[in-house]
């Protein structure tokens, strides 16, 4: 009897939300946020896609998106508030959104890390809801400090780099899983934010440590 062989199908290719020239997305995917200019750079990821957004953030949080700093980098009309009154519903309500696959984008906005198996099911969620769903949603984690969610698929560090009157942030790609590590400068002009690829960025971020 002969002996049957197997290949291994090459993976398609994912779509992806770039920001700029080497700084992208992969759609179907969770991707954490991190930094002081986290809900910036998730308001200009949301800016780079079409159609609305769900932004999931507990309900005893205090800080809350201004809708006047929202309106600069795209209609508040596209943003659905949802707030979790438990701290377990959080992840759950990101998950059962990405899932649906109803909206290209889900933020959680979220106190602390997520464990690995809760990071596992949203990107389980995510494919399930590329295959099933209108969109191949994107689920992008917010959290404090410098990050560290387990299993992502990507993590970015936003930081303001401002100079007197002149807006300006760094973003570092601290890890993906088919990218190197990687720092930008960001500059903002009348069509939002564009990247500006220059070793200074590197050492303008260190200057904010």
């Amino acid at each position: 009897m002969p002996i049957q062989t197997f290949r291994r199908a090459p993976e398609r290719a994912r779509p992806e939300v770039a920001l700029g020239p080497g700084a992208s997305l992969v759609r179907g995917r969770a991707h954490e946020g991190c930094g002081a200019a986290r809900r910036t750079f998730a308001l200009w990821l949301a800016a780079r896609m079409d159609g609305p957004v769900f932004w999931i953030a507990p309900d005893w949080a205090g800080d809350r998106l201004n809708p006047d700093g929202v309106a600069r980098f795209l209609n508040p009309a596209r943003l659905t508030f949802l707030s979790p009154r438990r701290p377990e519903d959080v992840l759950w309500t990101m998950e059962e959104a990405l899932r649906a696959g109803a909206v290209p984008l889900v933020v959680a906005d979220i106190p602390g890390l997520p464990g690995l198996t809760p990071v596992r099911r949203l990107h389980l969620a995510a494919e399930t809801g590329a295959a099933e769903g209108d969109h191949v949603p994107l689920g992008l984690l917010l959290t404090p400090g410098n990050g560290g969610a387990q299993g992502v698929e990507s993590r970015w560090r936003m930081a303001p780099a401002h100079r007197g009157e002149d807006e300006g942030w760094t973003l570092h790609r601290l890890r993906a899983r088919t990218a190197p590590e990687k720092h930008w400068q960001v500059a903002a002009d009348g069509d939002g934010l564009r990247l500006v690829d220059t070793p200074a960025a590197a050492q303008a971020e260190l200057a904010l440590r």
